[in-house]
């Protein structure tokens, strides 16, 4: 399975995208919700599957999800994966696939219907959606706060204390 392990990666593979979708996709996220980046960010690798393959040359929209996984978070995988599960061909018998994606996509919801309507409003939209060096800030720093996460204190205090600092984490004894 391919990974994608560093931003400069990221960026390699977005670059050879033949279309500006996902940018368009990501500007009227930006626009709408700006407080959301990892929403953002997923509507900027939405498409990633297709610039993803295989040994055997298929592309699934689960493995384009888990390639990004360990590099941006659970949530932004989650996000790529659930905007397209209706969609991904090969993801199971179609009642299957909809119901693991419903039960999946719960405390998503409303965060997937909106990436799924900027995705499909993006197609049609004539907005100047910026270049792709616009969002390298943004998918560092993403990518820094997904790094951290893993023992609970940075569920609380996601940067935790400052360095040199003797202020005790949030939520630790």
């Amino acid at each position: 399975m391919p990974y994608v392990t560093s931003v400069l990666e990221l960026m390699e593979l977005l670059h050879g995208s033949p279309d500006e979708r996902h940018l368009r996709t990501a500007a009227l996220l930006r626009r709408s919700h700006p407080s959301d980046k990892e929403l953002q960010l997923a509507g900027l690798l939405h498409d990633i599957g297709r610039l993803l393959r295989l040994s055997d040359g298929t592309v699934t929209v689960g493995v384009a999800a888990e390639a990004v996984r360990l590099l941006l978070g659970e949530r932004v995988a989650r996000l790529v994966r659930l905007s397209a599960a209706p969609f991904e061909a090969g993801a199971g018998t179609g009642a299957e696939a909809g119901a693991d994606a419903g039960a999946e996509a719960g405390a998503e919801a409303e965060a997937v219907a909106t990436l799924r309507h900027a995705r499909d409003s993006a197609g049609a939209a004539d907005l100047d959606a910026g270049v792709l060096e616009d969002w390298r800030p943004l998918l560092e720093l993403v990518a820094a706060g997904a790094c951290r996460v893993g023992p609970a204190r940075n569920a609380l205090d996601p940067l935790g204390s400052p360095r040199g600092s003797r202020r005790p984490v949030r939520g630790l004894p």
